[in-house]
């Protein structure tokens, strides 16, 4: 693993893996989610496929730059973007300067293009790099996500509940705590075992809830991205599970339908998650996407 100082002033770490000299595959993971959450072995599946696989914490998580001390009236901020007519709050930074922070990476790299994936926010953070940085961008693939269309791929009240708890701050506690994650896991395979697994290896890496809320009204503060979507000339690959409840199937659906050319892969078996047993098919569709 290293660091990078990119041009929007953060410093990112991030780890590669595979062949300089493939075509480089960036992986975005989502809201509070560090770069470890795209798992090793799913990571070495893709650098197998003859690709250079790049993952990287985002801004206020993980091991990059934290903005601490920074407040945001996140109320205010989604109670603006759910309305209509209401000007958002300033907010530290949105999903554009996230966006940056990973062309930043790139720059550092010296990779002129890469075929970029994103997972739920990290879905958000390809789709505005596409938009706003097309030049960089080959293929994208957009995982249970959305385009910030506040009338599709809303959570559950269960799932919003348990995304919206403040984390217990003792390691114990929030290994505990990690079981309520479930309600928007992949139904058929639920393991709270390996679920607490994943929380002790999160938290001892680096716990950070104060990054939640700007990274949440980096969210809303976005917008909505669909007619913007719409004007993309970039191959696309749509990938949702419906048992997915954190962002419903709908959220996936609508961002195919608005990107012109986009294949739709929806899985009956996978939630807001990346289950084991379903890698040979998600990480076989990134490779033959990214072909």
């Amino acid at each position: 693993m290293a660091k990078a100082r990119v041009s929007t002033g953060m410093e990112l770490e991030y780890e590669t893996m595979g062949a300089p000299g493939d075509p480089p595959v960036l992986l975005v993971m989502g809201f509070t989610a560090q770069m470890t959450a795209w798992p090793d072995e799913f990571c070495r599946r893709i650098a197998d496929g003859g690709r250079q696989v790049i993952r990287f914490d985002n801004r206020d998580c993980g091991l990059s730059s934290r903005l601490d001390g920074v407040t945001v009236d996140l109320g205010a901020v989604m109670a603006a973007a759910l309305g209509e007519g209401v000007e958002v709050p300033p907010v530290p930074y949105d999903l554009s300067d996230m966006a940056a922070d990973a062309v930043g990476l790139l720059d550092h790299l010296s990779i002129d293009s890469a075929h970029i994936v994103g997972a739920s926010m990290g879905g958000m953070i390809v789709q505005t790099m596409a938009i706003e940085h097309r030049v960089r961008v080959r293929t994208m693939t957009s995982i249970m996500s959305q385009p910030g269309d506040p009338d599709v791929g809303q959570p559950t009240a269960e799932a919003a509940a348990a995304l919206l708890a403040p984390p217990p701050t003792s390691r114990d506690a929030y290994i505990e705590s990690s079981v309520n994650w479930m309600t928007w896991h992949s139904k058929k395979y639920r393991d709270a075992e390996r679920t607490r697994a994943d929380a002790a290896r999160s938290f001892d890496r680096a716990f950070y809830p104060e990054g939640a809320p700007r990274q949440l009204a980096a969210i809303y503060a976005s917008g909505r991205r669909s007619e913007r979507l719409a004007a993309l000339d970039v191959p696309t690959l749509v990938i949702h599970g419906r048992d997915d409840t954190l962002i419903t199937p709908s959220g996936g659906e609508r961002t195919a339908e608005v990107i012109p050319g986009a294949h739709l892969l929806m899985l009956a078996d996978m939630g807001h998650d990346l289950p084991e047993p379903l890698w040979p098919l998600i990480v076989g569709s990134i490779l033959s996407h990214t072909a």
